[in-house]
C-alpha cells in the first residue's frame, strides 16, 4: 500500500458494518433458537466429567449443532488450561 493509496482509500460507510454485525448476531440467535434441548444438559455433563481432570470454566466449553438436508454435526470445543497447576490428579 502506497502513500497515494492511503489518502484515496475509502472507508466503509458504518450503514454496512453495523448491518453485517446486525447479520451475524441474527444468524447466532437462530442457532441458538434450533439447538434441541438436550445439548444444554450435554455442555453441563461434559463439564462434570472434564472438571474431574482439568479446571476449566463453563464458557471453556462449547457445544454447537448444525443441521443440514442429509446430516448433522455436533461439534464440540474445549479450551484445556496450557499450565500443569491447573490439573487435578
Amino acid at each position: 500500500m502506497g502513500l497515494l493509496d492511503y489518502f484515496l482509500s475509502t472507508q466503509r460507510p458504518s450503514a454496512s458494518i453495523a448491518k453485517e454485525r446486525l447479520q451475524i448476531l441474527v444468524a447466532h440467535e437462530r442457532a441458538e433458537r434450533n439447538k434441541p434441548p438436550y445439548l444444554a444438559d450435554l455442555q453441563r455433563e461434559l463439564l462434570e466429567v472434564i472438571g474431574k481432570y482439568v479446571k476449566v470454566d463453563r464458557e471453556d466449553i462449547t457445544v454447537t449443532m448444525d443441521q443440514d438436508e442429509t446430516r448433522e454435526i455436533l461439534e464440540l470445543n474445549i479450551v484445556l488450561p496450557d499450565d500443569k497447576t491447573t490439573r487435578r490428579r
